[in-house]
């Protein structure tokens, strides 16, 4: 392993590793880290500059540094000295967090909700206390890690199903009976939509229930950005709905729905809320501007609507392959590693900033740069944008990637 000890301070000294540990590094992690990623941590990329254009966020509405949020936060730390930092399951109702819950919960039209430390804790924490050993879950193919860590929680048997497609889920469901079906509303990686009526018809017809993970559709869609559910007029339809409020809130914390009646048994028996610090005042009531300030938003989310339409455009007249979504997350899907490498490096190198995605946030050799739009994108810089993309598919040929080919043999077959 010395080549792995490069990358450690020099005047530390730490105690051996375990044999085991040393083996699986030796196997799985040098060979990529030297290999395929040329000894640098392949995930970040150049340092954005002054004037570069990002890409690799997911404040959608753009409202980080909004001063009704910094104001409110700011009023909060100066007065919130008496509330106790403990954990959530402590809290009283005067309490800003639960301000928060009930105000969440009611912006996407529900009796009651969690707040938790992050989407993931959320995600985990739901699954853990509404399924068990006797409770299948079925995954959406592309479903978020979070989901499939609180199916592992549960201990739960889970089931995976093809990405978007119910007939696929209707026939896992038919082979290991009724359980917890889990999907996204908008998925993190393509912008692919649910197509949740569909789900819910197969849901109800076997007596699932279902969750419905709305981090990337909660503020940009639906009525005051109350999100896919509350869109498609499905809310009363679906069991449990939950949110990474890292995305359209640009926040620190995530949030579930669950029924009124369940509340004490969710307390009591969800591991991220009962071992984990709540949110701190400060940041529940910072939340609580962010809910009103997204709810009167029409103008941003018309806006983002307008520039995710107008760059999709451009994009596939370019020839580039992203027919994998509809919204304003964008996957450029050049494959391998090293081809997604290169094509991140280019776009670096004027300025257009996006996010590297790779195993294990992908399926292996199906890695992927990842655009987010968002709403204060100028149509300047959206020029911008489509011209660098011209520029770079000159050199990196966006046409001959496995993804257009899977989708150039779809179209023949359809």
């Amino acid at each position: 392993m010395e080549t792995l000890e490069i990358v450690e301070k020099k005047s530390i000294v730490n105690p051996p590793l375990s044999a085991t540990l040393e083996a699986r590094l030796e196997r799985d992690f040098v060979p990529r880290f030297f290999g395929t990623w040329g000894g640098r941590f392949a995930v970040q990329g150049a340092h954005p500059g002054p004037n570069s254009i990002r890409l690799d966020g997911n404040d959608y509405l753009s409202v980080t540094g909004h001063p009704e949020i910094v104001a409110a936060q700011v009023a909060a730390l100066r007065g919130d000295a008496d509330y106790v930092v403990q954990s959530g399951v402590f809290l009283q109702d005067e309490h800003p967090t639960r301000k928060l819950e009930l105000m969440m919960a009611d912006w996407v039209g529900k009796d009651d909700g969690f707040i938790c430390q992050s989407g993931y804790a959320a995600n985990v924490g739901l699954i853990q206390a509404v399924a068990d050993a006797d409770t299948p879950v079925y995954l959406d193919s592309m479903a978020h890690a979070s989901l499939w860590e609180g199916a592992h929680s549960a201990r739960a048997p889970a089931h995976s199903f093809q990405h978007n497609d119910p007939k696929r889920l209707e026939r896992v469901i038919k082979k290991h009976g009724p359980g917890l079906v889990v999907v996204d509303a908008v998925y993190s990686t393509t912008g692919a939509v649910c197509p949740l009526e569909e789900m819910l018809e197969v849901v109800e017809a076997h007596g699932c229930m279902i969750l419905v993970d709305e981090s990337h559709s909660l503020g940009t869609h639906g009525p005051a950005g109350a999100g896919l559910c509350a869109q498609l007029g499905l809310t009363d339809r679906v069991h449990f709905i939950s949110a990474s409020l890292a995305k359209a809130m640009a926040g620190r914390a995530g949030f579930f729905t669950a029924p009124a009646r369940l509340r004490h048994h969710i307390l009591t028996s969800s591991f991220p809320n009962i071992f984990s610090s709540c949110v701190l005042p400060h940041e529940a009531i910072a939340l609580q501007a962010t809910v009103k300030l997204l709810q009167n938003s029409d103008a941003e989310r018309e806006r983002l609507r307008h520039i995710t339409r107008r760059v999709r455009a451009g994009l596939e007249e370019l020839g580039y392959p992203i027919h994998q979504g509809t919204e304003q997350i964008i996957a450029l899907e050049a494959g391998p590693e090293a081809d997604t490498i290169e094509l991140r490096d280019e776009l670096d190198r004027y300025g257009v900033h996006t996010a590297f995605f790779c195993a294990p946030a992908t399926s292996t050799n199906r890695s992927l740069a990842r655009m987010t739009l968002s709403a204060s994108l100028t149509d300047a810089e959206v020029d911008h944008i489509l011209k660098v993309m011209k520029e770079v598919a000159a050199v990196i040929k966006p046409w001959n990637w496995p993804a257009a080919r899977r989708q150039r043999v779809t179209a023949l077959r359809d």
